[in-house]
């Protein structure tokens, strides 16, 4: 194995309040806390076992603006190598499909790339989308939404998860992954994990410098545009019935009351 590359994304932390920038409803993110999306920590996991098993390196690939260099510091102390930073002003506001263009055209720059792993879906987004569109940019081979990965030489096995249940699947490197939650359960960062992050190199690259025109990016060039939003209702509180005896009867009234029954 010569390099695998992750892809990595910097969101707002789940247990913070998320709201929409005014103006254009984009994403709010300097309003919340940030973290690394917790599906990207297993995409670093599953790379890294695969990189001790079968050696090679792991790089990073990242779009996003200057606190995402958090995000790449956290993945780099797992144990990852190196890093490459997109960071461009120009993609705020970029959709699924402006974005999986940037990161395919930044894997083009990359050298030796046999494997791109990705989480299934960001916390922010959840597109559930991007790897295969990068996939159908790089006329690569994509097995999607695993629980299980194996490498075998040049083949890939893996276990794809869906609603309808579990497919066997294979292909052929190079090829691109994204897995679930299911793969497996990521490492902490030890100690000197966390100092050597520091001194590992972050490419940090416009999207010039990998050959992307502004004009193909960006909330103007987006494929779909927001015009208004309403916030979610507040939920009320709900009726608390005492028990007297008589609490069966009250529930039956209230799921006849409802029409549940």
């Amino acid at each position: 194995m010569t390099n695998i590359v992750v892809l990595i994304k910097q969101v707002p932390d789940t247990w913070s309040e998320r709201k929409l920038a005014d103006g254009d409803f984009t994403l709010d993110r300097e309003a919340a806390d940030a973290v690394l999306d917790e599906i990207n920590e297993r995409a670093v996991e599953e790379a890294l076992q695969i990189k001790e098993a079968n050696g090679g390196e792991v790089t990073l690939l990242c779009a996003g603006p200057e606190r995402a260099t958090d995000a790449i510091r956290k993945a780099l102390s797992m144990g990852a190598d190196k890093a490459i930073h997109i960071k461009d002003d120009l993609m705020h506001g970029s959709d699924a499909v402006q974005t999986a263009y940037v990161l395919a055209s930044a894997l083009g720059t990359v050298e030796g790339v046999e494997m791109v792993i990705a989480g299934n879906e960001a916390t922010d987004g959840r597109s559930g989308a991007v790897p295969a569109m990068i996939a159908e940019y790089l006329e690569l081979p994509h097995l999607t939404h695993l629980r299980k990965l194996e490498v075998d030489g040049e083949t890939l096995r893996g276990e794809r998860e869906t609603d309808e249940g579990i497919f066997n699947v294979e292909a052929t490197l190079p090829a691109i992954v994204s897995v679930n939650e299911k793969i497996n359960e990521p490492r902490f960062p030890s100690f000197k994990g966390i100092m050597a992050a520091k001194k590992k190199e972050v490419n940090v690259v416009t999207l010039a410098e990998i050959g992307v025109d502004a004009d193909t990016v960006g909330l103007a060039n987006a494929g779909s545009t927001v015009t208004g939003v309403t916030p979610k209702a507040e939920k009320s509180a709900g009726e608390r019935v005492t028990d007297e005896g008589d609490g069966g009867v009250k529930v039956a009234e209230f799921l006849v009351a409802s029409k549940i029954i």
